[in-house]
């Protein structure tokens, strides 16, 4: 018998053929610093008119990406958010976020209007 805690969506089936859905998943490799297109804009959609600064584009685990986010919240002094991909940065932050991911040998460019 199989590992049962590595199923998922299923609790019991009666059977005999079914297959059961492991959670073994291909990791995602994290791209060097250098090879990631990151996107910063400053967004107000759907947050009451507040501005957060929102970083996009990265390829990588979602550790790496927290670890990013952390970094560049420490380094601005605000809060934020790591969820679906994006960082997401308290407040209009821009010019030093990209900076701070120049620094840092990331390849980032400015998107939107603002």
């Amino acid at each position: 018998m199989g590992n049962k805690k590595k199923r998922v969506n299923i609790v019991y089936s009666t059977n005999p053929d079914y297959s059961y859905e492991d959670d073994d998943y291909e990791v995602e490799e994290t791209l060097a610093p250098n090879q990631q297109n990151l996107r910063v804009s400053i967004d107000r959609k759907q947050r009451k008119g507040k501005e957060v600064t929102l970083i996009t584009g990265f390829v990588g685990t979602e550790d790496d990406l927290k670890a990013l986010g952390k970094t560049i919240k420490q380094k601005c002094g605000v809060g934020g958010a790591v969820k679906d991909g994006e960082i997401m940065v308290q407040g209009n932050h821009l010019k030093k976020v990209l900076e701070i991911l120049k620094t840092e040998g990331y390849k980032a460019k400015q998107s939107g209007g603002a």
